[in-house]
């Protein structure tokens, strides 16, 4: 599939990554130099410097070959008038065309008819998405990642297993057995020692493996108490930086009766935040400033999330915020680099922009799928997908699939009731299945669905 990308930033240079190790033909635009020199060394893209308003740069980069678009630059207004310019190029040829916009009102009700103009298909807004994902980070405190797929009948819990975590030194199998017949939740990825796979039933859990986990709506409180995981009722939460992620976040606890905090640096951008989150506590200044963070006792706090965007800050300002007593302390960082650091010094959680949109793009690329869910750390991939009728899983068993052995087909969600999948678990048209799986089998595992 030819697809275009406009805009080379975080989101741009992760989404065209994740496309094109998919066997995908990508290319890249983007006004600056610097950040397409770094998307061909470490991939097989195409790339092409200029502005993409001009017609001439994207006569450049084949945009009448696009199928699909994903325009994806820091400015909503570029990205709505590039959406038009793609349309008018294709002519009567097919085209999707998804386009980051962060102004609310044009994402809502209101923007529709803007939008239809301007040929949009798909709207994303990483802010928004960022903030969503960590709301759901502070309801488990230690928990790495948290993701609800199949309408909520299923969640997809990430966690770093500490030495006192019950599963800690059993094997795959034996925790398997203790639960027979009917199992609430299947192991479905390890990653140890920077290596990522999918489980298998002979694999012994150990301390530090990070292990991601499917699990059935009534299995969640069993599960988090063999991962060593709590449910936290979060009652008051300091934000480390004013932007828009904060902003909304703020919104979104207050709605649940949150008690929340922001220290901004800017004077306006406090005023202003002031005026939009009424009850909401301001202060104005550096979120590094620890003689600040202790007047304002930053270790009372049940969470502290920095989400400035400069990962140094966000570092440190948890690190402060560790070392002063908040149980649960939570880095947007950009830099993938540092992942590793984070979790020698201790910060609980750490997420970027970039994942929760590649899973939007991710998922209205391959079509025929009901949600994706990628991740900083490791390469498989969680894939949710809708039986078609007459499809070679349907009315097969799922130990007659003939998947590959990187491939574990982890629940079955039928007329709304989840299952974990099982060997004999035989397959029917309409089930929504979870499946853990490497990229590049990704459209294998389609095949079998769709």
């Amino acid at each position: 599939m030819r697809i275009l990308i406009v805009g080379a930033g975080e989101v741009g240079s992760y989404v065209a990554a994740r496309l094109s190790r998919e066997g995908n033909d990508v290319v890249v635009v983007d006004e600056l130099r610097d950040p397409l020199t770094k998307i061909e060394r470490d991939n097989d893209i195409l790339t092409v410097v200029g502005d993409a308003t001009n017609p001439s740069t994207l006569h450049e980069a084949e945009v009448e070959k696009a199928e699909v678009l994903v325009a994806v630059t820091q400015s909503y207004k570029t990205n709505l008038l590039v959406c038009l310019q793609a349309r008018q190029a294709r002519g009567e040829e097919p085209l999707s065309t998804i386009a980051r916009i962060d102004d609310r009102e044009l994402r809502g009700p209101a923007g529709r008819k803007i939008r239809e103009a301007m040929g949009v298909d798909l709207v994303l807004d990483p802010d928004e998405q960022t903030a969503a994902a960590i709301q759901e980070l502070l309801l488990y405190q230690g928990a790495r990642n948290l993701f609800e797929m199949a309408g909520g009948e299923v969640l997809l819990v990430g966690a770093r297993l500490s030495e006192s975590a019950p599963v800690v030194g059993r094997s795959v199998r034996e925790v398997g057995t203790a639960y027979e017949p009917e199992w609430d939740f299947i192991f479905g990825e390890i990653i140890r020692d920077g290596e990522s796979h999918v489980v298998r039933e002979d694999m012994v859990l150990q301390a530090q493996d990070l292990l991601r986990v499917i699990c059935r709506r009534k299995g969640r409180r069993e599960l988090m108490s063999l991962l060593g995981l709590q449910r936290t009722e979060v009652k008051r939460v300091m934000l480390l930086g004013g932007g828009r992620t904060a902003e909304l976040l703020a919104q979104r606890l207050q709605d649940r009766g949150v008690e929340v905090a922001i220290v901004e640096l800017n004077k306006q951008r406090c005023e202003a935040l002031a005026e939009k989150l009424p009850g909401c506590l301001v202060f104005e200044g550096d979120i590094t400033d620890t003689d600040l963070l202790s007047s304002e006792r930053v270790g009372d706090f049940d969470a502290v999330v920095a989400s400035t965007g400069q990962d140094d800050a966000n570092v440190l300002a948890c690190l402060y915020a560790k070392s002063m007593g908040a149980p649960e302390t939570i880095a947007v960082v950009h830099r993938l680099s540092l992942l590793p650091l984070l979790e020698q010094v201790g910060i609980d959680a750490a997420l970027s922009p970039r994942t929760a949109s590649a899973n939007s793009v991710l998922r209205y690329v391959r079509g025929d799928v009901a949600a994706v869910a990628t991740f900083l750390e490791g390469d498989v991939e969680v894939v949710e997908f809708e039986v078609a009728p007459d499809a070679p899983a349907d009315g097969s068993a799922v130990k007659d699939l003939g998947v590959s052995g990187n491939v574990l087909l982890a629940a079955i969600v039928r007329d709304g009731n989840a299952h974990i999948a099982r060997g004999r678990s035989v397959l029917r048209a309409r089930d929504h299945v979870i499946v853990f799986a490497k990229p590049h089998l990704v459209d294998e595992v389609k095949q079998a669905f769709g």
